[in-house]
């Protein structure tokens, strides 16, 4: 019996392995909720908290805290509905008027990014669709968002072969395209001298790419990653509002396996101990 149980614990172990081994949530939202992340990519408009609030339940909401030019969040599982979107001034008051604010609505099963666009003067809200869908076998799928004010319009491509924009004006996306993956080349023309920038599309994942405004003038460029094979989307580690549903993106998958572990290995070490006591006549009874 002490045997049977030991080997059933092993398998355990074994199995709790292979999930914390596993990838995180699928591409695919869990039925009844959306995928949503920000970005900022308005070049003259200082860091700002975002907030991204339920309509319909005030438990839910999503706060990012000081996001600056070039900030991604990761994408955060919430429920399927109706939404207020809005920014403030980093530090602001919560409760203060937002400088900029969106109703948007989350369906079920779909990825949204909303991207802070233009510039500060006239700033928007840019509300995408994301297509999550992963692309044929060594190809990688790719768009592009121009927040680059210097230069625009923009002409770029991957290689010799592949043309991932034509004249493309600041503040505007294309999109997806299907291109090879791997390390390669993104020229980028603009009106100003034309760069050639390192990129890494993965093969089997999707990305946006985002043409940025230099540090020291002209152009560069940054990945963020939507989704990558098997079927992973990058979940975001940032601070929620307070209540019980408030949507953070969390996977306690990987919380439970880590308890059913440290239970399996504290009871596979004991148990050949607890046989031994058993079977060793000193703890008999007189």
């Amino acid at each position: 019996m002490a045997r049977f149980t030991r080997a059933a614990l092993l398998a355990l172990l074994v199995a709790g392995l292979t999930v914390l081994g596993a990838p995180a949530a699928g591409a695919i939202p869990a039925p009844g909720t959306a995928l949503v992340r920000m970005m900022h990519l308005s070049p003259d408009t200082p860091s700002v908290d975002a907030y991204i609030a339920s309509v319909s339940d005030p438990d839910v909401k999503v706060v990012l805290k000081a996001v600056s030019y070039g900030d991604v969040s990761g994408y955060q599982t919430v429920p399927a509905g109706t939404y207020t979107v809005s920014a403030r001034a980093a530090g602001a008051d919560p409760e203060s008027p937002p400088v900029l604010g969106v109703t948007v609505t989350l369906d079920a099963g779909t990825a949204t990014t909303i991207a802070g666009v233009g510039y500060f003067a006239e700033l928007g809200f840019a509300v995408l669709t994301d297509d999550l869908t992963l692309p044929p076998a060594g190809q990688a799928r790719a768009r592009v968002i121009n927040a680059a004010s210097a230069g625009s319009p923009l002409d770029l491509s991957l290689g010799d072969a592949s043309t991932l924009a034509r004249g493309l004006d600041f503040a505007k996306n294309t999109e997806y395209v299907d291109v090879p993956g791997g390390p390669g080349t993104l020229s980028v023309a603009t009106s100003g001298p034309d760069a050639d920038l390192p990129v890494d599309l993965g093969a089997g994942s999707v990305y946006t790419v985002l043409v940025l405004n230099g540090n020291g003038g002209g152009v560069t460029v940054q990945t963020a990653l939507d989704a990558a094979s098997p079927g992973v989307v990058p979940a975001g580690g940032v601070e929620t509002g307070a209540g019980g549903t408030a949507a953070d993106g969390a996977n306690p998958l990987p919380l439970v396996a880590l308890a059913a572990l440290a239970v399996a290995a504290l009871l596979v070490t004991a148990l050949p101990r607890l046989s031994r006591r058993r079977r060793d006549p000193r703890h008999a009874a007189s």
